[in-house]
């Protein structure tokens, strides 16, 4: 992921989806962080000169509440936990799709304004 600010992008991004950092990979301009259970894949973040411009090239999906079946109104309540820790973590809130007939999700952007999904 291009960021302005390797080590707070990735500072953030370790508590999305409960990663941690990367030991050795954390330079001025480069940062990493992983899965401490070592299933996940690894998120990198390479400094760059250049702000975003335009939408995200790639979409993130964070899956809080595991892989169901769910208590649709447990699974709306983890999600709505973990957005609040985000947001206290720098992201900003931008909307909540959660009807009938979908799972639901909340889009936020992390603190450079790369958007994201809770699900």
């Amino acid at each position: 992921m291009c960021a302005a600010d390797p080590q707070r992008l990735a500072a953030f991004w370790v508590l999305a989806p409960g990663y941690v950092s990367e030991p050795g990979f954390d330079g001025p301009d480069n940062a990493s962080i992983i899965d401490p259970d070592g299933r996940g894949a690894a998120i990198g973040f390479l400094r760059v000169p250049e702000g975003k411009t335009a939408k995200n090239r790639i979409h993130i999906d964070g899956r809080v509440a595991g892989r169901g079946p769910w208590d649709m109104a447990e699974r709306e309540r983890l999600i709505r936990a973990r957005v609040a820790g985000l947001v206290a973590a720098g992201a900003v809130w931008v909307r909540e799709e959660f009807d009938d007939d979908v799972l639901g999700h909340i889009v936020m952007r992390d603190p450079e304004g790369n958007e994201f999904c809770l699900a």
